[in-house]
């Protein structure tokens, strides 16, 4: 596996995010199936796995805690505190909260060591920035977890250049993570090359259009319930309807190519910059399997073009968010 350079780690050019094993896409595998995919992504040389509190309400801390805690010394490790599940009601019911307090901080921190089964986080990433609580403030309270060496770098998801910039005056910031794909190109504003010059990485989700660049087109009437695409104007009737006709000359160049669809999405972030690592998520050995082989493709100055002018943010349909989620972000206009 390729390595590139993660703030103070070097970690494979492909990370593993684990949201898919407890979260956002429907009912969840079973955990056993869960361990075989984070024991095989270990076993074939991926040393970066991504985790939150958020994720299945502490399930997928605690998954990746009971897989991987006796391999502790292999892999850095990830997760992300500022956005969880509350008990608002005092009913027992939990809904997710967005809360950048330094007192919430420190105590989710707490709760996610104890959940991951370890002494330390290797990159602690505030989740979403409270908008109620100054960006200084909550890096500030990283910042205080780093000190007592309960986290050992920071990290940013969904934040604006400024945003970056302005936390980097607090604390050296070692990753942006934020969705980054052929269809999502919000990074191209500026945070892409704020990261560059501050030293960050930029780490992407959804690298694979949350499953849209995968292959198979996507039946959006047989998502199940809870799957989140649901409520993304992408994956609406009449925009889902014309991005698919997007896919039949994405294929096309796959195949010429020579790797498949998922591959050919993944190899075109790896040759976007060397800071960028894109973390897919999987709840299947077999995909997780081709996801990986994108570190060995290579492709051409006319291939990237091709892609570059086939699937963008004039040709792809529908917004990424819906307008409650685009609300929470800070990287929709920057």
């Amino acid at each position: 596996m390729q390595q590139r350079q993660l703030g103070p780690f070097t970690v494979s050019a492909i990370g593993l995010g684990c949201m898919n094993l407890s979260h956002a896409y429907g009912v969840p595998p079973p955990p056993e199936q869960g361990e075989r995919v984070l024991l095989a992504a270990l076993d074939a040389g991926v040393t970066l796995f991504d985790t939150a509190a958020l994720y299945g309400f502490g399930a997928n801390e605690t998954l990746v805690g009971k897989v991987l805690a006796k391999h502790r010394s292999r892999f850095t490790l990830a997760s992300k505190c500022g956005m969880q599940g509350v008990d608002v009601a005092g009913d027992g019911k939990l809904v997710r909260v967005i809360d950048g307090r330094p007192a919430t901080i420190k105590a989710t921190c707490e709760a996610s060591l104890r959940r991951l089964q370890t002494d330390v986080i290797d990159l602690y990433y505030l989740h979403r920035w409270d908008k109620k609580v100054p960006i200084e403030d909550s890096v500030g309270a990283l910042s205080e977890l780093v000190r007592a060496g309960k986290i050992r770098a920071i990290g940013l998801s969904e934040v604006s250049s400024a945003t970056l910039r302005r936390a980097h005056a607090v604390h050296p910031i070692s990753a942006v993570q934020t969705e980054y794909s052929l269809w999502t190109r919000n990074p191209e504003i500026a945070v892409l090359q704020a990261c560059r010059e501050l030293g960050a990485a930029l780490v992407a989700f959804s690298p694979v259009a949350r499953g849209f660049l995968c292959g198979a087109a996507i039946d959006v009437n047989a998502l199940e319930a809870k799957d989140i695409r649901r409520s993304m104007p992408r994956f609406a009737p009449d925009n889902h309807a014309a991005n698919l006709k997007l896919l039949p000359a994405y294929h096309a160049i796959a195949q010429e190519a020579g790797c498949t669809p998922a591959q050919l999405a993944l190899a075109w972030l790896l040759h976007q910059g060397e800071h960028i690592i894109p973390i897919p998520g999987t709840t299947r050995v077999a995909h997780l399997q081709d996801d990986l082989g994108a570190a060995h493709v290579t492709l051409s100055a006319d291939v990237l073009a091709r892609l570059q002018a086939l699937i963008n943010q004039n040709t792809v349909s529908g917004a990424r968010y819906n307008a409650q989620s685009a609300s929470e972000v800070d990287t929709e206009n920057f």
